[in-house]
């Protein structure tokens, strides 16, 4: 994936702060320690989460590459209690279809140390949810379509920078994904060309939240080096 949609853009100086081989080694463990404490939550507080954060973190996945720098994302931050409270209705019908009809025993089984079903009170208690989208392509003012190059990509990428950047912040996320995300669109009043991805649930953890007690692989079984 590259970062410049037209050779002929104009360059600047690349403003990059190298560091010393002692500082990379500490700031990069401080990094790795920080994201291993960063769990999904099912158990959010209601408590109110300042704008300003949110837009942060949104600002930040926006900084992700892009294939030819097409930036195919576009993100709807949701605090309104009406909005989630219609969020959470379709969203539960999905998972009722799901859970009765849609998924497999493997998958389900699979589910079981997680104790999820189709009930997401999460979706109304936690002060903000981000639907995320992929844009397949941007129109012109002209109504032109211009194609998007590694769209899943380049949006799993960008979403990867937002809960890093939530985590970052304080906060506990959730990643959500009923399936199919449609309502999303209808809901938030998305054109057609914008594909429901992910819905990111974001706020405090409850006071009395629990995590399933399971551990990252290893790093010799997910790394090789040559």
């Amino acid at each position: 994936m590259g970062d410049a949609s037209d050779n002929n853009a104009p360059m600047r100086s690349l403003e990059f702060d190298r560091r010393s081989v002692e500082e990379l080694e500490q700031r990069s463990d401080q990094f790795r320690s920080m994201m291993l404490k960063r769990r999904t939550v099912r158990d959010f507080s209601a408590d109110a989460v300042p704008a300003s954060v949110i837009e942060n973190a949104i600002a930040t996945a926006a900084s992700a590459p892009s294939g030819a720098n097409m930036q195919p994302w576009h993100f709807s931050a949701i605090e309104n209690a009406d909005m989630k409270r219609k969020i959470r209705l379709a969203a539960e019908q999905e998972e009722r279809e799901f859970y009765d009809h849609r998924a497999s025993d493997e998958w389900l089984d699979a589910l079981t140390p997680f104790a999820t079903d189709a009930e997401k009170p999460f979706l109304e208690t936690a002060p903000w949810l981000i639907a995320v989208f992929a844009r397949k392509f941007t129109l012109t003012p002209e109504g032109e379509k211009r194609k998007h190059y590694y769209t899943p990509e380049s949006v799993g990428i960008a979403t990867g920078f937002l809960i890093a950047a939530l985590h970052n912040a304080g906060l506990a996320t959730l990643t959500h994904t009923p399936s199919p995300m449609g309502f999303l669109r209808e809901i938030l009043e998305r054109p057609k060309h914008d594909k429901p991805y992910l819905l990111i649930v974001t706020g405090y953890p409850a006071k009395d939240a629990s995590v399933p007690d399971i551990e990252k692989f290893p790093l010799n079984d997910i790394m090789t080096r040559w």
